[in-house]
């Protein structure tokens, strides 16, 4: 099911209202999306020893592993789901980018509905963007499963509208910036051991929600 506003007041917008009904105890609000990290490292500015000078490895590697993650917006909780993608994947199945990642993202869907379960008794109102495999005949499927799933998709080219979009920075930062990893299995630890850490410390996520975009980047590393 696609959620549909209201029409917002001045200078509200669709998922503003849908917070406030959130915050209300009215519905469950979450901003979803995905996030490619590759193997090879992101370099960025760094401490180091007085009179040595950084370094970090890499090498020639198109391997990547996905993260699908949906964020609470009033608790701070995240619900996660990582798939690997080594770089000959299209060869190896046959099947595009959008093919291979329209089963995972249902299937992360399905993990929502088991984390917000219909025994709540609140719908479930996910913000996603426009991305060509939040389409399927599998989607529609797993939504009339789970009817309290509802689908609010964002305008297409904005990005600054779904909150979860600040988290891939500072999870970026903590987990894979300056790190040459040697395999998707490495990668893949050090991503579940970053989600576990804001897991635990929701509040830094809350202040990712709660503050401008600017500053939270800051406060929230």
């Amino acid at each position: 099911m696609t959620w549909r506003p209201r029409a917002p007041g001045a200078g509200e917008s669709g998922t503003d209202s849908a917070k406030k009904k959130a915050q209300a105890g009215q519905c469950i609000l979450l901003s979803q999306d995905e996030a490619r990290f590759p193997l090879v490292p992101t370099l960025r500015t760094t401490l180091g020893v007085k009179g040595h000078r950084p370094q970090v490895g890499t090498w020639d590697n198109k391997d990547i592993v996905y993260s699908f993650a949906a964020m609470n917006v009033v608790t701070g909780q995240l619900t996660t789901r990582l798939l690997e993608s080594p770089k000959d994947a299209k060869k190896k199945t046959g099947k595009s980018k959008t093919a291979r990642l329209q089963h995972p993202f249902v299937e992360h869907l399905r993990d929502i509905a088991r984390t917000y379960p219909a025994t709540l008794g609140k719908p479930v109102i996910i913000v996603i963007d426009n991305a060509p495999w939040h389409r399927s005949q599998a989607l529609s499927q797993v939504l009339a499963e789970h009817p309290h799933l509802q689908l609010y998709r964002l305008p297409s080219y904005s990005p600054q509208l779904n909150l979860i979009e600040r988290l891939w920075k500072i999870l970026r930062r903590r987990a894979t910036h300056n790190r040459l990893f040697e395999t998707m299995a490495e990668l893949r630890a050090a991503l579940r051991a970053s989600f576990s850490y804001y897991h635990k410390m929701r509040h830094k996520i809350l202040s990712l929600i709660e503050r401008p975009k600017k500053e939270a980047t800051l406060c929230a590393a």
